[in-house]
């Protein structure tokens, strides 16, 4: 199964958010190339809430480039065979914490959001990790700064798509 083959079975699966589940799906029947940075017309991404249940916090990243704190993701690589271990795997590069592990029951939500040119769109698919006890992170070169923010913290600090990240997350857990 190819990574674009396990994009599509996640999403016929996903039983929230049909509207923009429809939109991923018709961008990957219409874009062979849809999971990957080079599609101009848009592309997938795999994305993860760090989550420290027993502490009540998420460990977000200050994104070098958008200088917006953040959960941890990016783009899928060719090494990836899944869109969850995608997720897992820019993780644990960012947050610098191994023995993370997903939030079982697969996506926590979608978000599209507008990106630069040349591409348009970040089709985001957005999981929850929850960090082993005792979990130390250490920055990447993708981040200015990490900081574990409590759940009540994050609406002061991230946009609308974390705090509903946050959201989601916390109702499943």
């Amino acid at each position: 199964m190819s990574l674009h083959d396990d994009a599509v079975l996640v999403l016929k699966t996903y039983e929230d958010q049909d509207e923009l589940r429809g939109i991923y799906l018709d961008h990957l029947a219409a874009h062979e190339d849809g999971m990957w940075k080079a599609c101009g017309a848009g592309h997938l991404t795999a994305s993860a809430l760090v989550v420290d249940p027993e502490r009540g916090r998420v460990l977000l990243t200050l994104h070098k480039k958008l200088g917006m704190w953040l959960q941890m993701g990016g783009h899928c690589e060719p090494g990836d065979t899944t869109v969850a271990g995608a997720a897992l795997r820019e993780a644990t590069e960012e947050s610098g914490i191994p023995g993370l592990m997903l939030l079982p029951g697969g996506p926590v939500r979608l978000d599209r959001h507008p990106i630069p040119a040349p591409c348009h769109w970040h089709l985001d698919v957005q999981y929850a990790a929850l960090a082993p006890a005792g979990a130390v992170e250490a920055i990447s070169d993708e981040s200015l700064d990490l900081r574990w923010y409590t759940y009540d913290e994050v609406a002061a600090v991230a946009d609308a798509s974390v705090v509903r990240l946050v959201e989601a997350t916390r109702a499943r857990l």
